[in-house]
């Protein structure tokens, strides 16, 4: 007998383990469903996996550093509840996730999984915690920064431990002049980006679908007015402009002084220092962005466990 497609995907939807633990179990268990399923009860792999179909939307975001601060990574790490942000080992693996991330500039949410963290892979170790904390949990993504001189700056916005919130951020900034002072000015950078919400860097970055689009809603709202066409004309470039200072990081005003965008911004910290300074790449990591949560009705939950 030969394992099937359709005998990984039984196994599968019966234990909710990953694919290839159910061919390994089917595998060890000379193909036989049962003692596979057991097979993967023993490993702890079903009773971790029998929690995957939970949303997991909250949880922490980590940033860390190299010790030169020319790398830097951010991991987006979700559990069920913001309970478990507290647990001081939901914490620890967090944090070591992070700094095994930041060792590893441009490693894949793939690579991470598979990377070392003290004998066990992360992934391992993940299945592990959620056996002991009985939550579901997901490393979620990963982005790493670079700069071959400079600082890539980091922050973590509503923390409950160091380098560990609710949004993480890094800043890439190009330059020869003094560290130090880079990262603080980096740091305020990345503070704003945690409250402003950039989606590109310039507008250059800014895909052409997606402002044709706008213009298209632009035109859609001043349709109505009895204007000359060159004046529409007119009023759609300055909603263009100002659509530009929402989402452009380097068209924003900056939050430290609102009389100066940030691209403005870089250049007099520059001219402060001595030196040209490089805005290249930001990352922002809000905590559970884009997940849809569904909203817990305990009560319902209690009637039927008591039906």
């Amino acid at each position: 007998m030969t394992i099937t497609a359709e005998m990984i995907k039984a196994i599968r939807e019966k234990t909710g383990a990953g694919m290839s633990d159910c061919k390994k179990a089917l595998v060890e268990s000379e193909e036989n469903f049962d003692a596979a399923v057991d097979w993967l009860r023993k490993k702890g792999l079903a009773a971790a996996a029998s929690k995957s179909s939970r949303v997991a939307a909250d949880g922490l975001v980590g940033v860390a550093s190299t010790n030169d601060g020319q790398t830097a990574a951010v991991v987006e790490v979700n559990a069920e509840t913001d309970f478990v942000a507290k647990n001081q080992k939901f914490q620890d693996f967090v944090a070591k996730t992070t700094a095994a991330s930041a060792k590893n500039a441009g490693i894949s949410l793939e690579a991470l999984l598979i990377a070392d963290l003290g004998g066990r892979t992360v992934q391992e170790s993940l299945t592990d915690l959620v056996a002991v904390i009985g939550e579901n949990m997901v490393v979620r993504r990963v982005a790493t920064l670079f700069v071959k001189n400079g600082v890539v700056a980091t922050y973590a916005h509503s923390t409950v431990a160091p380098g560990m919130g609710k949004i993480g951020v890094l800043v890439a900034l190009e330059s020869d002049g003094d560290k130090a002072a880079i990262a603080e000015f980096g740091k305020r950078l990345a503070m704003h980006i945690a409250a402003s919400h950039p989606k590109y860097l310039n507008i250059a970055d800014v895909p052409e679908a997606v402002l044709q689009h706008e213009k298209e809603i632009l035109l859609e709202q001043i349709k109505e007015l009895d204007r000359p066409a060159a004046v529409l004309e007119k009023m759609v470039e300055g909603r263009v402009r100002k659509f530009y200072e929402d989402v452009v990081l380097n068209e924003q005003a900056y939050i430290m002084d609102n009389k100066k965008n940030v691209a403005a911004a870089v250049s007099e910290f520059a001219k402060e220092i001595g030196t040209p300074v490089t805005l290249s790449a930001f990352v922002r990591f809000a905590l559970g962005d884009g997940i849809e949560k569904a909203s817990a009705n305990f009560a319902q939950e209690v009637n039927m466990l008591l039906t």
